[in-house]
C-alpha cells in the first residue's frame, strides 16, 4: 500500500514539474515573439507597395532611425546606406518630427551618396506614420531649379541683347530727323538703320528657331540627306564674308555619306559653325571643313580655324545661349550669341552630338557627329527579253 502511494506521489510531482516546464516554455515563446517584433518590426499594411511604386524617394524609419524600407528612388539618390540615412540634415528633420509630432517640409541641398560630389536640391517632407514610425519623402528639384535659372538668365540676356539694337534704331531715327537737309548724312544714317534692323531680325528669328528646336526632341518628316552637297552649300553661303576678311576656306567633302534629317536645319547648323570660325579668325588665316565616315557608323563634319582659340574654362559653356568667348569681337560683327546653341540643339534632335577642341592662340575645331544612314538597296535589274527562255505565247508574240 505504501509503495502505491509513493508511485502516485511521484506521478503528481512529475505532472507539476511538467506543467511548470510548459508554462516556462510558453512564457519564453511569447518573450521571443516580442523580441522578434522589436528586432524585425512590421511596416503598416500597404506602405511596402506604396514605396515600391514611388518614382521619387521614400523612406520609412523605426524609433531608432533604422531604415525599414526605402524606395528605389531613395537608393538611386544615395539617401540610404547600410539601413541608415546618409545625411545628417535628414536625420535632424526626422528627429524634429518625432519631438513635435507635426509634419515638416524643407528644401535641402545634399551631396549625392556617401562619397559623391554631385549636389542635389531636394524638397523633403517628413511625417509620423502611426505611433512608432516616421516616413520621409524627397522630391528631386535639381533639374527644375536649373531650368528656372536658365529661364531667368534667358530673359536677362535677351533683354540685354535687344536693348542695344533698339537703342541704336531710336538714335538713328532722331539723327535722320535732324539731318533732313543733308542728303549724305541721311544716306549714311539710313544704311546704319538698315543694318540694326537686320540685326534685330536675325536675333528674333534665331530665338524663334531655338525655341522650336527645344520644343521637339526628334525631327518629323526626316529625309535622306547627302552630307557632301549640304556642306558645300553651307560653305558657299560664307564665301563673301571669307573673302572680305581674306580668310581662305579649304573644303574636303568626298565622303559620299548620308544621314536622315531636316536638310534646312542641318545646313543652318553647319553654316553657323563656319560663320563662327570666320568671326574668330585672323585676316589671312585659313578655315578647313571636312566630312568623314567612321567605322562605327558615324558621320563627322569638322570645322577647324586658326583663330583666337577658347580657354579650357570656357569650353563647357560655348554652347550656352548668348555666351561669347570674346564679347567685343562678337559685338563688332553683330552676332546674337545663339548660333552655337542652335547647332547643339539641331544636332541633338538628329540623334548626334557636337564636340569642341581648342587651344588659345592656336584655333578651334568643332565637330558635328551624326548617325549615318544605311545604304539604299540597289534595285535588281529586270530580266531582258533575251534572258527569258520560256516559250512565248501567241499574244506575247503579237505584242
Amino acid at each position: 500500500m505504501e509503495s502505491t502511494w509513493l508511485v502516485l506521489a511521484a506521478l503528481g510531482v512529475g505532472s507539476v514539474i511538467g506543467a511548470a516546464f510548459v508554462v516556462v516554455f510558453l512564457i519564453a515563446e511569447r518573450r521571443g515573439s516580442s523580441a522578434a517584433k522589436v528586432v524585425n518590426p512590421t511596416i503598416p499594411e500597404g506602405i511596402d507597395e506604396m514605396l515600391d511604386a514611388l518614382e521619387t524617394a521614400g523612406v520609412v524609419l523605426d524609433p531608432s532611425n533604422n531604415v525599414l524600407k526605402a524606395s528605389p528612388g531613395a537608393l538611386a539618390m544615395g539617401l540610404v546606406w547600410d539601413r541608415a540615412l546618409v545625411h545628417t540634415e535628414l536625420v535632424s528633420l526626422v528627429d524634429q518630427v518625432r519631438r513635435t509630432g507635426e509634419a515638416t517640409t524643407r528644401e535641402v541641398r545634399l551631396v549625392r551618396g556617401p562619397i559623391g560630389d554631385t549636389t542635389l536640391l531636394l524638397r523633403v517632407r517628413a511625417a509620423r506614420l502611426g505611433p512608432r514610425y516616421v516616413m520621409l519623402l524627397a522630391e528631386d528639384r535639381t533639374e527644375a531649379n536649373r531650368l528656372d535659372d536658365v529661364r531667368r538668365d534667358f530673359v536677362a540676356n535677351i533683354s540685354h541683347e535687344l536693348k542695344t539694337p533698339i537703342a541704336s534704331v531710336t538714335l538713328l531715327a532722331e539723327a535722320l530727323d535732324h539731318a533732313a537737309d543733308d542728303p549724305d548724312r541721311v544716306r549714311r544714317f539710313a544704311q546704319r538703320l538698315t543694318e540694326e534692323s537686320a540685326r534685330l531680325g536675325r536675333i528674333t528669328n534665331e530665338i524663334i528657331e531655338l525655341s522650336r528646336l527645344q520644343a521637339h526632341e526628334a525631327i518629323e518628316g526626316a529625309e535622306r540627306i547627302e552630307i557632301d552637297a549640304l556642306v558645300r552649300q553651307a560653305v558657299d553661303q560664307n564665301r563673301v564674308i571669307a573673302a572680305s576678311k581674306r580668310v581662305d576656306i579649304a573644303i574636303k567633302a568626298k565622303s559620299k555619306a548620308a544621314v536622315y534629317g531636316d536638310e534646312a536645319l542641318l545646313r543652318v547648323a553647319v553654316h553657323n559653325l563656319i560663320a563662327n570660325a570666320l568671326t574668330y579668325s585672323h585676316e589671312g588665316s585659313r578655315v578647313g571643313i571636312g566630312v568623314y565616315r567612321s567605322a562605327d557608323g558615324v558621320v563627322e563634319i569638322a570645322v577647324t580655324d586658326q583663330g583666337i582659340g577658347i580657354a579650357e574654362a570656357d569650353l563647357d559653356r560655348v554652347f550656352e545661349r548668348f555666351y561669347r568667348v570674346d564679347q567685343a569681337r562678337a559685338r563688332d560683327t553683330g552676332g546674337s550669341g545663339l548660333g552655337l546653341a542652335i547647332v547643339k540643339h539641331t544636332v541633338q534632335n538628329h540623334g548626334g552630338d557636337v564636340r569642341v577642341w581648342s587651344q588659345p592662340g592656336r584655333g578651334s575645331t568643332f565637330t558635328i557627329r551624326l548617325p549615318e544612314a544605311a545604304a539604299e538597296p540597289t534595285p535588281e535589274p529586270e530580266p531582258s527579253p533575251a534572258a527569258d527562255s520560256r516559250p512565248r505565247t501567241p499574244e506575247e508574240t503579237r505584242k
